[in-house]
């Protein structure tokens, strides 16, 4: 293969990104659109850049060991980073390649001022800008110089910050090659960036142009403030003029320089609205070109625009593509699930299979649009009013979208409003019996899912599993199932209502439900209380679980005096709750069956901080607090006019709230267990697929839709080139945060709280579980990690089921997402801890350690250290 050194621009697009960098491909693909001016310029190719390396064997050591570091080891990348730097910029120039170099710059004019500016094989990426990681030098005169500066550029991959950030986006230095773009400089009057989506709110119809005099250096820099306008439909909507009293400019020997602006001139307009029209309509040019929004840097000189970089915004929450051009408003999914990071393809298919309402899949997470019950009057009232209870949040954003006039349409109802014929369902007794027969008729469903199973493979595994499916959805729908979760929802709200109306009371159901029967998440965080006390006695085995690691462990305990019963105890909590783990509604996430070591240090954690018993104890403490609460509010209703005829009506929902309350959360529990079934027989499938030669590893399957896994099955053949752009694309989901609901014009919209009775500083959330408590916030976002101690108060992003044997530990819980009806919130009550859930922010604005307290029961957290 000839190596090519010096490509121009004109020869590039963006297909070439390996071959000039990510800023050269984009530089080359803007040459090719008509009406698009790019400065005339040229790329140093990445064999360039190769040939330099080669020439000191010394750095391929020097990558590995930086390869090794962790990201936050800043020591060790700041000093292994500045020594591959020397010796990158003490590499003399081959002949051969400045001599390319010199007769590319001939072409521009030798004595040309030029800007050098570093592009990078990992850099203005789909998945990831690698925005200003790497150098650029602007106003270089000469050869002598700018094949300087081009050796600054080389080197400049390895500062410290651009190693931090390739390490933190999972890119391997050593798969990373820099080209440098050499352009002839532009002197303009006025420059910027222009975004074609609003960065702040991700709307697409929004496009948003920052400005200033001089060099956009004054912008990037932060040295003056940008003018901004905003532009939607060919129109400005929106202006700030900013007072813009520094620039920076040119010199003519090289270089630049600030300057002040002329006192008349700081508080004038960069850009006339004429112009900024014009600059977005070039903006929607490039934007369709590269088929995504954009962020570019644009120069204006001469009163016409020259384009010196595009790349792509990739902070950008993504918008379902539904194949249509009307408006659209989703509602997360996972912020209903206790789920906002990303799933893997196949997770996300399965959850769709196996879902009740259609879903839309964006960015990796899952949203269900509700723009045709939103523009219906009748149903638009039932649907506010029932997310409203679940996340005041989510209601909040949907008002918000509903306020702008015409985004959603208002349409007819379809019929007369109130029950359908036949009228509403007869409400069921208040009889523990009903929760007995739902839970046989989903243990038999489950065992017949297992049993007949067994025998299938292949093809025929698939067929089986999509009639599973259908069963599946059956049991979630059985109306009797759906009732009883009802009846406890509405006996909690009628109670929570009518106490507060008519005792002052605030959330009284919370101490009323405390230790309900038929809890099946609040008893499996009793029953690691039941295996800890197992342990505890077993000195030999507390040591040995202290230094575990790998996930084979149970076969070593047995090994060890007491390690047999300990195994057993841990066998056997497996065996009922193994199907679980963080994030579980992910069916590719490994289940603790998989991954028993995950419950280890919550094991040791409730060696270390309770006695022997605290379970038996502690459900019946919540018993007797729940006794000793109804007598006080029954005694103080009678004391009441009418108080009789409260108390009685209060008695019957008190009874009927923990007749159904426990039962909330069995059909998750019969969701994952069915999950966990379907996951081993198709592991066993994927296993096949590794032992055919078809795919490198097991779980690569779970970056393939079921269908496309089904197909995979059939043919024996799997395109190994969308798994790799599938696991890119989840990384890149991984660093997205998912909105409350989205709209189809990509605006993120997540709703405020709007109170002001809650002292200044204070972080506000939804009040879920009464009580106020103080302790130490321990910010936990993986439960491998968590390190907890009586009195702690937890800080998460959200928690699922799997969180809940956390919580026999804890004095209260603070989580990001979350409303009334989640597990982590009936969960809190079940237990009686104080908590708040949908605090924005929470994991960011509370550090690990301090001192806080949460209302529980008036909805806000203090940071008091």
């Amino acid at each position: 293969m000839i190596e090519r050194y010096v490509l121009d621009l004109q020869e590039t697009d963006e297909t070439q990104v390996a071959v000039v960098g990510g800023k050269g491909a984009h530089l080359g693909g803007l040459t090719r659109i008509e009406g698009v001016r790019v400065p005339d310029g040229f790329c140093v190719t990445t064999d360039a850049f190769r040939r330099i390396m080669a020439e000191a064997p010394s750095l391929d050591d020097l990558l590995a060991r930086l390869s090794r570091a962790h990201p936050d080891d800043r020591e060790t990348i700041r000093t292994l980073g500045a020594e591959i730097r020397r010796t990158v910029e003490g590499i003399a120039v081959p002949d051969d390649l400045a001599t390319a170099v010199t007769r590319a710059l001939a072409r521009l004019g030798e004595e040309t001022a030029c800007a050098v500016r570093s592009s990078a094989t990992a850099e203005d990426l789909p998945t990831a800008s690698f925005a200003g990681q790497q150098d650029t030098y602007l106003n270089v005169v000469g050869p002598t110089a700018i094949l300087r500066h081009i050796s600054r550029c080389w080197a400049s991959l390895f500062t410290e910050r651009a190693v931090t950030y390739r390490q933190r986006n999972g890119v391997d230095h050593r798969t990373v090659q820099m080209a440098v773009v050499v352009q002839r400089m532009v002197f303009p009057q006025a420059a910027g960036i222009l975004f074609t989506a609003d960065p702040v709110t991700g709307n697409r119809t929004v496009a948003t142009v920052d400005a200033g005099f001089g060099l956009g250096e004054a912008l990037v820099s932060g040295l003056v403030n940008p003018d901004v306008f905003r532009v939607r439909d060919g129109e400005v909507v929106a202006r700030t003029i900013a007072v813009k009293e520094r620039a920076v400019q040119a010199l003519p020997a090289g270089g630049t320089r600030e300057v002040p602006v002329d006192p008349p001139r700081q508080g004038q307009p960069t850009l006339t609205d004429a112009q900024v029209v014009r600059l977005v309509g070039l903006g929607r040019r490039i934007e369709a070109h590269f088929g995504r929004p954009q962020d570019i840097e644009w120069c204006l000189a001469d009163d016409g625009f020259q384009i010196v970089q595009s790349r792509p915004i990739t902070t950008l929450f993504p918008v379902p593509d539904v194949g249509d051009r009307e408006n659209h408003v989703y509602v997360s999914v996972g912020h209903q699930q206790m789920m906002t990071d990303a799933m893997k393809p196949f997770g996300l298919s399965m959850w769709r299979l196996t879902a009740m309402v259609p879903m839309h899949e964006a960015g990796g997470r899952l949203f269900v649009d509700v723009t045709p019950r939103l523009a219906s009057p009748a149903s638009r009232a039932g649907l506010l009013d029932l997310m409203g209870k679940g996340d005041p949040l989510v209601r909040d954003a949907l008002e918000t979208v509903l306020d702008r006039a015409g985004f959603v349409p208002s349409l007819p109802d379809a019929g007369p409003g109130g029950p359908p014929a036949g009228g509403a369902p007869a409400p069921i007794p208040t009889d523990p019996a009903v929760v007995t027969e739902l839970i046989e008729r989903s243990e038999a469903s489950l065992a017949a899912l297992e049993r007949d199973i067994r025998t299938k493979t292949g093809p025929a595994l698939f067929d089986f599993l999509l009639e599973a499916f259908e069963e599946h959805k059956r049991v979630l729908s059985d109306p009797l199932s759906i009732q009883a979760i009802m009846a406890g929802m509405e006996a909690t709200w009628w109670l929570n209502d009518r106490l507060r109306e008519w005792l002052g009371e605030k959330n009284a159901a919370d101490t009323l439900t405390l230790s309900a029967p038929d809890n099946i998440t609040s008893e499996m965080g009793l029953a690691l209380l039941d295996v800890a006390d197992v342990i505890r006695p077993r000195p030999e085995v507390v040591e040995f679980l202290q230094g575990v690691e790998d996930e084979d462990f149970l076969d070593e305990l047995a090994k060890l005096p007491g390690g047999t019963e300990a195994r057993d105890a841990i066998e056997a909590y497996l065996d009922r709750y193994g199907m679980r783990c963080v994030g579980e509604i992910d069916i590719t996430r490994p289940r603790w069956r998989e991954r028993p070591a995950t419950l280890v240090p919550v094991i040791l954690d409730n060696v270390h901080n309770f006695g022997p018993g605290a379970a038996e104890r502690r459900f019946e403490l919540g018993r007797r607090k729940a006794r000793q609460k109804e007598q006080d509010v029954l005694a103080r209703l009678r004391a009441l006019p009418d108080g009789d005829r409260k108390a009685d009506e209060t008695k019957r929902m008190i009874d009927r709230v923990r007749t159904f309350i426990g039962y909330r959360e069995y059909p998750k529990y019969g969701i994952v267990s069915r999950y966990f079934v379907y996951k081993q027989a198709l592991l066993a499938e994927a296993e096949r697929l590794v032992r055919a030669g078809v795919i490198p590893e097991r779980e690569d399957v779970f970056h393939l839709t079921f269908q496309e896994f089904h197909d995979a099955v059939r043919s024996n053949r799997v395109d190994l080139r969308l798994i790799q752009r599938r696991k890119d694309a989840f990384r890149s989901y991984q660093a997205l945060t998912p909105p409350r609901v989205l709209t189809s014009d990509g605006e993120a919209v997540n709703g405020a709280y709007r109170r002001d009775d809650v002292p200044a500083g204070a972080l506000i959330g939804l009040p879920v579980s009464a009580g106020t408590v103080e302790g130490r916030a321990r910010i936990v976002l993986d439960i491998a990690d968590a390190d907890l101690e009586a009195g702690d108060i937890l800080v998460t992003a959200y928690t699922d089921p799997s969180w809940s044997p956390l919580f026999v530990g804890i004095a209260g819980l603070v989580t990001e997402v979350g409303g009334l009806m989640t597990h982590g919130a009936v969960i809190a009550r079940e237990y009686g801890l104080p908590a708040l859930v949908g605090v924005e922010r929470a994991t960011r604005l509370i550090r690990d350690g301090q001192r806080i307290r949460v209302h529980g029961t008036d909805g806000y957290v203090e940071i008091l250290s």
